[in-house]
């Protein structure tokens, strides 16, 4: 690697809002993020899927067809 062009790698602290703290390596210095993944719906499960169905299944249901 050529010296003096590459960003410095250190250690760094990440706060997530919901009070989390994850030790990482990064080119910044301490971070603060809104959601990490104990927060997240997605990776917690409380995820809502929409299965409300397609254009297809909703005209099958205004006509009343099978």
């Amino acid at each position: 690697m050529k010296e003096g062009i590459h960003p410095e790698y250190k250690e760094t602290t990440i706060t997530c809002a919901c009070g989390n703290v994850l030790e990482v390596g990064s080119t910044k210095e301490n971070m603060k993020v809104d959601i990490c993944s104990k927060c997240h719906p997605f990776w917690t499960g409380n995820l809502k899927q929409n299965t409300t169905g397609g254009r297809a299944d909703r005209f099958k249901k205004k006509y009343g067809i099978q």
